[in-house]
């Protein structure tokens, strides 16, 4: 049984609540999206939502008193490992209305929902000239047929970083999925020419796109001019190829979603978590592959993952993620609690614990098959854990490099984001939210509150991603975004 309820409108003090079994005035004024007891708790109690713990009371919370951050933390109390409750679980009752989409069939087999080239810089010091670059080739190419765009992708690593780190792995592993991810029919990469990320350690092991990749090296070929020059040829003879590509049906079994949130609020766990979990349990019955990651955002609820996941192996992966997390924030001074913004808790979530229980609810109800590292190749169907930051760019950025060649992305506080070459659709928590931003969200779940509407509107959800795949544009597509959110992981010393 729930400890508290969540307030739809403003409530001043003194307004008679509605509870099950009678009404309790609010003792103060109440925002709505913020959390009211819905009967006396004591200091040191476990407060629940969703059926699940929350928090632990930091002081005696009368019944109508507003439960945030003031008189709720997460304290040391650890929720017993039991199974999830019915009412989280409850399996998807609808069947896949769509088996294809129209997207392109590379020669290697790989399906791709878009056409790129991309202009990829080695390290930060190439930069700027890989923006020249593709800024120049966008324009001189702009309305070919089947041409998505000419894009960089830049971003601010590739030195001042130890040779064989774990952050140096993790960098060279996430463009190298950026450089043959399958929405890319044709790359560059930019080199400086005396950075530690060095070409030939990054694409030792990068897997073809069909097309090859291109090094170019500013310093070899003379400086930026001549650079800029050389790479305009070899764009243009890319681009010449990439017109013989069309659309075809393919199987909705290669497709491969990321799921993301941001800007949430206490409504992502109400609405648009769980109708994108629909989508997202549609899509696996479709034999398509799901990622779900953001790890500090499932601290809490990472005991729901593990009683989902298909073997033992699996579930201990999700513990020993947890308890690197802990280990890691400790070290640099913080705590997992740390992760909810100021935009979250002004949007009614108080907790960590508060916000995972939300957050897995994008995953729906299907097994947990796989657990992978960061920016690692999903390659399991049905649903796969990711360990990403919780910070979204850094997170898309690992799934796209991951394979994910389309993404959906929750907002409760109304966030801008856009992710080529991957599409992005993003998706509400409330309608006020998408009245307010309707040139930046693409979906309104706001009116999916109970079970049923979630299944109505996530299947339409789901329909609205499939087309997003077979070409059409995402808002953030149409307003350009997506070339300056790839941020992998920053890991190690800057030296």
């Amino acid at each position: 049984m729930d400890d508290i309820g969540l307030l739809l409108g403003d409530v001043p003090r003194g307004t008679l609540l509605e509870l099950a079994d009678g009404t309790t005035p609010a003792v103060e004024d109440i925002a709505a999206g913020h959390k009211v007891a819905l009967h006396a708790i004591p200091k040191g109690a476990p407060v629940r939502k969703y059926g699940e713990v929350i928090g632990v009371a930091l002081s005696d919370i009368p019944a109508g008193g507003h439960v945030h951050v003031h008189n709720l933390g997460i304290g040391r109390w650890e929720e017993p490992t039991a199974s999830p409750s019915p009412t989280r679980t409850r399996p998807t009752a609808v069947s896949p209305t769509r088996d294809r989409f129209l997207g392109y069939r590379r020669a290697d087999g790989r399906a791709a929902t878009r056409n790129y080239i991309v202009v990829v810089p080695t390290v930060n010091c190439s930069a700027t000239v890989a923006r020249m670059i593709a800024l120049r080739a966008d324009e001189r190419h702009k309305g070919t047929p089947g041409l998505d765009g000419v894009i960089a992708l830049p971003h601010d690593l590739g030195c001042g970083m130890a040779e064989g780190t774990p952050g140096d792995a993790i960098l060279r592993r996430t463009l190298r999925g950026y450089l043959g991810h399958a929405n890319v029919a044709g790359a560059l990469l930019i080199s400086l020419g005396c950075e530690v990320n060095q070409p030939e350690n990054l694409l030792g092991e990068s897997e073809s796109t069909g097309l090859g990749v291109e090094t170019l090296a500013i310093q070899q070929l003379g400086g930026t001019a001549a650079t800029l020059n050389t790479a305009l040829d070899r764009i243009a003879d890319l681009v010449s190829r990439i017109t013989r590509t069309h659309r075809v049906p393919i199987p909705l079994a290669e497709l491969t979603l990321g799921l993301q949130c941001g800007g949430s609020d206490a409504y992502s766990g109400l609405t648009a978590n769980p109708t994108l979990g629909v989508a997202a349990d549609l899509l696996v019955a479709a034999g398509g592959k799901v990622i779900l990651g953001e790890t500090p955002e499932i601290y809490g609820a990472h005991h729901l993952l593990r009683d989902r996941a298909s073997t033992p192996e699996t579930a201990a992966r999700i513990d020993q993620l947890i308890a690197w997390w802990q280990e890691y924030t400790d070290a640099n001074g913080a705590t997992l609690d740390n992760n909810p913004s100021r935009g979250n808790r002004a949007g009614g979530i108080t907790t960590i614990w508060e916000k995972s229980l939300g957050a897995v609810l994008k995953s729906g109800t299907s097994p947990l098959n796989d657990v992978v590292g960061y920016a690692e190749p999903v390659t399991a169907p049905g649903l796969t854990f990711m360990d990403t930051p919780g910070y979204d760019p850094v997170s898309a950025t690992g799934m796209v490099a991951g394979g994910a060649n389309l993404l959906a992305f929750t907002t409760g506080r109304g966030s801008l984001f856009g992710s080529r070459p991957v599409p992005c659709l993003k998706i509400s928590t409330t309608s006020g939210l998408y009245e307010r931003m309707r040139g930046d969200i693409d979906f309104d779940a706001g009116p999916a509150m109970s079970h049923t509407d979630q299944l109505t509107y996530g299947t339409a959800l789901f329909e609205a991603l499939v087309d997003m795949a077979s070409g059409t544009g995402s808002k953030s597509e149409a307003l350009g975004f997506g070339t300056e959110e790839i941020v992998p992981w920053r890991m190690g010393a800057v030296l």
